[in-house]
């Protein structure tokens, strides 16, 4: 197998050679690599394989420098989850040995993936995530059946208590869900994206209709919101924020059923709801509301002073998130400007 260490923002056609290969995602394309490297200056390192003008092997990588948290590569920064591309599973090792080889040389601290757990099944996991897919090959009438009867409820009575939608890829709504995460990310003791993070989604992504903002109004007030990208015929629903003064209305279940029919209307066959993590009870039953396939991914992270692959717990998450949970927004914007870079 011939591999090469390709960078895809400047190799011809890579959005066209990854349609070739039915494993692909979003988080594959060119686009999200921009946004990842014009955010945070990360370097991407693609290792792929072409077998006559087609995808055989990738696994992306992005190199993160950071002289608070080390040098490691990361497959790939603030992703939900990024599948490695193998036509031929035999040819999975050579590909891990040759990023290892790279790894050393550059002196990372470790090589994470994110997804692959069943090319990774004798090796520790160092976290565990649910996904949730949703099948739009169906029609509208049997889609909305394969709800729960509460989502269906719920979508009802938002429409009932008068929630508008829109479905945008304007700044403006950009800048609306900015403000909602805000929000929402204080509330989950968390300091939101950063905005520069934000419009270079909006750059490269949303204004080249490569994904959508949804927004819900009550009265004239934005209430809700949800960040939606796509490629192919694959969709997935990346980020979600609200005012909780407004959750009775439900208008997060409006929100992802107008994204549902859009993706389902024009053609799209695969929908993902993300990741979720283990302890999220509440957003976990939100998911599995909707007819979805439930699967786990399992990231892996290889240390390369100790040679293997390590499980890792971090021991802060609580006491960080109770800090967060006071700290005003206007502190958690400056704080997220500062340390995003550091952690992806």
């Amino acid at each position: 197998m011939k591999l090469q260490i390709l960078n895809p923002l400047e190799y011809p056609g890579w959005d066209e050679l990854l349609l070739t290969n039915s494993d692909y995602s979003f988080f594959h394309s060119s686009s999200w690599a921009r946004v990842l490297c014009e955010s945070y200056k990360y370097k991407p390192l693609y290792f792929t394989s072409i077998d006559n003008g087609k995808l055989s092997a990738l696994i992306p990588v992005m190199d993160v420098r950071s002289p608070l948290t080390g040098r490691r590569g990361v497959s790939l920064p603030f992703t939900d989850y990024c599948q490695p591309i193998i036509s031929d599973k035999s040819h999975f090792q050579e590909i891990i040995d040759n990023i290892i080889v790279y790894g050393k040389k550059a002196e990372w601290k470790y090589i994470e993936y994110r997804g692959g757990e069943e090319y990774f099944q004798d090796k520790i996991h160092s976290s565990f995530y649910y996904m949730h897919t949703l099948n739009l090959t169906q029609d509208e009438q049997e889609l909305l059946s394969s709800f729960r009867s509460s989502t269906k409820r719920n979508i009802k009575k938002a429409i009932k208590e008068g929630v508008a939608i829109e479905i945008c890829n304007s700044l403006e709504s950009i800048n609306e869900f900015y403000r909602l995460n805000c929000i929402t990310r204080k509330h989950h003791g968390l300091p939101p994206q950063p905005y520069y993070f934000f419009l270079k989604i909006y750059e490269n992504i949303i204004s080249k209709k490569k994904g959508l903002v949804v927004v819900a109004y009550f009265q004239g007030k934005t209430i809700s919101g949800a960040v939606y990208f796509h490629f192919g015929d694959k969709a997935i629903y990346k980020y979600g924020a609200s005012d909780r003064n407004y959750q009775r209305l439900r208008p997060n279940n409006l929100v992802m059923w107008e994204a549902i029919k859009w993706y389902a209307q024009n053609g799209f066959k695969h929908f993902s709801f993300g990741r979720t993590d283990l302890d999220h009870e509440g957003l976990l039953q939100f998911k599995r509301g909707w007819g979805t396939y439930e699967k786990t991914i399992k990231y892996h992270k290889y240390n390369f002073k100790k040679a293997s692959f390590i499980s890792e717990r971090s021991k802060l998450a609580g006491f960080h998130k109770r800090i967060f949970n006071v700290t005003p927004i206007p502190v958690l914007k400056f704080v997220s400007s500062m340390v995003y870079k550091h952690m992806g």
